[in-house]
């Protein structure tokens, strides 16, 4: 069995020539999950797949990462095949940002009689969720206001930040095997996103070269990371991941 994780687009919020910040866990060429949904992603989801996604975990609510949900609301809803079928996993803590963010507006269509969470299969979760037989890790991780950032892992293939700070600790946990790690870096840090001296202060070596830096600012910087020696993510790239490994003890 196969495992590929595919990056949508790699952009910083402003960068939108690098494409929101997404990627797709596949499973032998076929995805299996879509994390996050900004405003171009849907677009380049179906692009790649033909189809919308069956899974969607949302790291957090800002909009360049949940832009996409209002278009993903009207494509599954006026298919009847895919109406309620898009099993969506958010942190339980998330769900009034996100309500207030894409279904809080009033009449989701103007004829009223639809909820906007009916489009979907909403699952909420805490330390993690079941998926296709696999548990995924849910952690938190550091994004302007604590509790309201949260990375997703699969343990020993992929550790997905989001958007973060340095959180070694968490790494530590989630990322102690053989993982993929794609992290949160631009050239220069700030108190919501980590630059590359940031990585170099906070991880040993033997994590760094684990890492795929993507959410960086322009394809200068990119280039710039990789010329420090790093592996940065490009919008279209599929990366082997180890398979997965044994269940966390305190996974399910």
């Amino acid at each position: 069995m196969n495992w590929n994780l595919h990056f949508l687009g790699v952009g910083a919020a402003h960068a939108v020539e690098l494409g929101s910040s997404a990627v797709v866990l596949e499973r032998d060429g076929a995805p299996l999950l879509l994390i996050d949904c900004g405003p171009d992603t849907l677009d380049r989801y179906i692009a790649a797949y033909g189809e919308p996604p069956r899974a969607l975990y949302i790291t957090h609510t800002h909009m360049d990462h949940v832009g996409g949900m209002e278009r993903l609301f009207f494509r599954l809803w006026f298919d009847e095949q895919w109406r309620g079928r898009t099993r969506l996993f958010i942190h339980a803590g998330l769900m009034t940002w996100l309500q207030t963010r894409v279904a809080d507006y009033p009449n989701a269509l103007a004829e009223g009689g639809v909820n906007f969470w009916e489009a979907f299969r909403l699952v909420t979760c805490t330390r993690g969720f079941w998926l296709d037989g696999h548990w995924f890790d849910v952690f938190a991780t550091r994004h302007h206001m604590a509790g309201t950032s949260y990375g997703v892992a699969l343990a020993g293939s992929f550790v997905y930040t989001g958007d973060t700070r340095p959180v070694p600790e968490v790494l530590a946990r989630v990322g102690a095997g053989e993982e993929l790690i794609a992290h949160d870096c631009g050239l220069i840090g700030n108190p919501s996103h980590t630059g590359i001296d940031d990585i170099e202060r906070e991880y040993p070596e033997s994590l760094r070269r684990r890492l795929r830096l993507y959410h960086y600012g322009s394809e200068a910087d990119g280039a710039a990371l990789q010329a420090r020696g790093y592996t940065i993510a490009r919008a279209g790239d599929r990366i082997a991941l180890p398979a997965p490994g044994p269940l966390r003890p305190d996974a399910g």
